[in-house]
């Protein structure tokens, strides 16, 4: 493929309007929007107007004027249409880890005759301290791991949940959630997934995978910004049973009757906390936004297009003679990023920064590239492949500056 084809396919892309909803630096080609998305152009000036106008003028009736009291169900009914499941089953809240220790405690007590959380080696390592810190908070409970390819037939009659990412944070690798969940249905078990690297990249279905419990991130595809609100998906058939472990005001069911006894809201609402954060909330539901009038089998089509071209590139270049793919070639086993072994792979991803191409290094050997359809196009691809091409010809990365590493890599 010539840039001029690449540019071909940019002139009859779907989605090629949405990339001036963002605003990205001139002469950057952004590989990282998995580890932290682009900032949509309209988040500046409705944070601005939160706090100016809002917090500024309104003061404290902004809770009910501005409908900040709603925000968290407001914002996970929008996400829940992301990831397949109904409005009443998502709820944005907290981060991503406070949640999975929320689920994890609410499942093991679900599940009082069982003792083990199941999970996999390699698993990203937040998923595995959380599960780590709610076996040692309950007596008798442990984490256990197997290869995910033998998780199915190591769920037994002691396994409380299971705990997997649905897109591995390192690999790209994508799980068969539809048979992994009925595999763990069928022995007793509930069904915890771990959503950040595919909200906002893949299609998901949580209601047709008939999925338990699920979180994920706010500020990788879904681009609410640094450290954005998580959020956490509980199916309505669980509703009832589950409970969450953080009895914070919030999930009161009548928080401002200010009792002192704990009573759990109904539904999603009693795995809130604490106060939302308004202004962080405000600026997710900018990135949210930026989904609305495409479907994520559009966007998933097109993620699954950019990286074909990709690999394909380093392919015809001969680059695949010091780059080893790391992730699944099929489209249909991996999420939308993509990473290849180095062995100097931190010095490759500064070199490529230095030169304009930002993705990231994940230790100990890999290079990660992620393609999120919204902003990027197929000539992006295309010229980030010509620059890899080039300091790796050149051996740009060998230059003793790329060796210094910073504390986030």
């Amino acid at each position: 493929m010539t840039l001029e084809d690449a540019r071909v396919l940019d002139a009859a892309d779907p989605l090629r309007d949405r990339r001036a909803l963002f605003a990205l630096p001139d002469g950057v080609i952004y590989l990282d929007g998995n580890s932290l998305g682009a900032m949509p152009a309209a988040t500046p000036a409705r944070v601005a107007e939160t706090v100016v106008a809002e917090w500024g003028r309104d003061l404290i009736t902004s809770w009910n004027a501005h409908g900040w009291i709603d925000a968290p169900r407001r914002l996970g009914a929008a996400i829940a249409r992301l990831v397949g499941a109904r409005e009443d089953e998502v709820i944005v809240a907290d981060s991503t880890s406070a949640n999975l220790f929320k689920l994890l405690a609410a499942a093991c007590a679900a599940r009082p005759g069982r003792t083990t959380i199941l999970s996999e080696p390699g698993n990203f390592p937040t998923d595995l301290y959380v599960a780590d810190g709610v076996a040692r908070m309950l007596p008798g409970r442990r984490v256990r791991t197997a290869a995910v390819d033998d998780i199915a037939s190591a769920i037994d009659a002691d396994t409380a949940v299971v705990m997997l990412t649905h897109v591995h944070y390192k690999t790209g690798r994508r799980l068969d959630m539809a048979a992994i969940t009925a595999a763990a249905h069928a022995r007793g078990a509930l069904m915890l997934w771990d959503l950040s690297h595919s909200v906002g990249a893949v299609e998901l279905d949580l209601a047709g995978c008939d999925v338990d419990l699920a979180v994920g991130c706010g500020y990788k595809y879904l681009n609410g910004g640094p450290g954005a609100p998580a959020f956490l998906h509980v199916a309505r058939r669980l509703h009832g049973e589950l409970r969450s472990p953080l009895s914070g005001w919030m999930g009161h069911g009548e928080p401002f009757a200010f009792r002192d006894d704990y009573a759990p809201a109904e539904g999603m609402a009693r795995f809130l906390c604490g106060t939302p954060p308004i202004l962080a909330m405000a600026a997710l539901e900018r990135g949210i936004a930026t989904f609305d009038g495409v479907t994520m089998r559009q966007v998933a089509a097109k993620s699954r297009g950019l990286i074909d071209l990709f690999v394909a590139e380093v392919e015809r270049r001969g680059l695949d003679t010091e780059l080893t793919l790391l992730s699944p070639r099929d489209a249909g086993s991996r999420g939308s990023h993509v990473s290849y072994a180095h062995r100097d792979a931190h010095a490759v991803c500064q070199a490529l920064i230095a030169r304009g191409v930002i993705g990231d290094f994940r230790a100990p050997d890999a290079v990660r590239f992620g393609f999120t359809p919204l902003y990027l196009g197929y000539a992006n691809v295309w010229r980030a492949v010509e620059i890899l091409a080039d300091v790796l010809a050149t051996g740009a990365w060998r230059d003793e500056r790329y060796r210094v590493r910073s504390a986030v890599t």
